[in-house]
């Protein structure tokens, strides 16, 4: 039975989008997860909507239990995952308020569990990881972006760094040489473990800022992040109440 889990970022704490909500405490092998689950529908399908950074925005990117929240997920019965996150963005062309589906990571994090496979003893793990974003869901996100009108680009590669910090103006050019497209501080781990978990995973990013690389700006600050996503994260609850209509 289809059970879609939402994974909100920054500006999606608030659940107000589904209807019939019931919250649930939960326990994993793994610890706590980073919020309650709050369970309800959209569009008649079952939903789950669990807070990345806690619903006060209390745990910083390296702090956040991603093996418990996507476990949590997991255990709930959850069969995809759709995500939601503020980005920065590393190509001229892609502007603020702009969504980015994303197709590829590079994982640039230093100090997190980004497995469970902590060790072999049960069996050897190495998880395929080619293509880490499930082609129909991030299909379904472009349909969705487009039929609404948004700027949306349909392929992108995020670099996750570790943060809290932001990039020097050095790294931020090293990642468009890399050949990103945007930078945030949490996708790769999630698509990582969900490919463990097999659960079909995708996100879309919405750019708030074009980080430090751009000579011609000031660079990046948490205030203007806020400001854009807040001006925006209608258009993110739009997309995903369109995304899992079409489900």
């Amino acid at each position: 039975m289809l059970k879609i889990g939402i994974i909100g970022g920054s500006g999606l704490e608030d659940p107000k989008l589904l209807n019939n909500i019931r919250e649930e405490e939960v326990s994993t092998p793994y610890g706590n997860p980073t919020s309650v689950l709050t369970h309800g529908t959209i569009n008649d399908k079952e939903v789950v909507l669990i807070s990345r950074h806690g619903k006060q925005h209390q745990f910083s990117p390296t702090e956040v239990n991603y093996r418990a929240n996507m476990f949590a997920l997991k255990e709930a019965g959850v069969t995809h995952i759709l995500a939601t996150t503020a980005c920065g963005s590393l190509k001229e062309e892609i502007g603020r308020g702009h969504f980015v589906v994303l197709d590829q990571f590079i994982d640039f994090t230093k100090h997190r569990i980004n497995t469970y496979a902590d060790s072999f003893a049960n069996g050897i793990v190495h998880t395929p990881m080619a293509t880490p974003f499930d082609e129909n869901l991030r299909e379904l996100f472009f349909q969705s972006a487009t039929s609404l009108g948004f700027p949306v680009h349909q392929n992108g590669t995020v670099v996750t760094i570790e943060g809290p910090r932001f990039s020097t103006k050095a790294e931020s050019k090293m990642f468009r040489l890399w050949g990103a497209d945007v930078i945030n501080m949490s996708i790769a781990t999630e698509a990582a473990l969900a490919n463990e978990l097999k659960i079909p995973y995708a996100a879309i990013a919405m750019s708030t800022d074009y980080d430090c690389w751009k000579d011609d700006e000031a660079p990046v600050s948490w205030e203007e992040i806020l400001k854009v996503f807040h001006q925006n994260a209608d258009n993110v609850k739009r997309v995903l109440v369109d995304v899992i209509g079409r489900m």
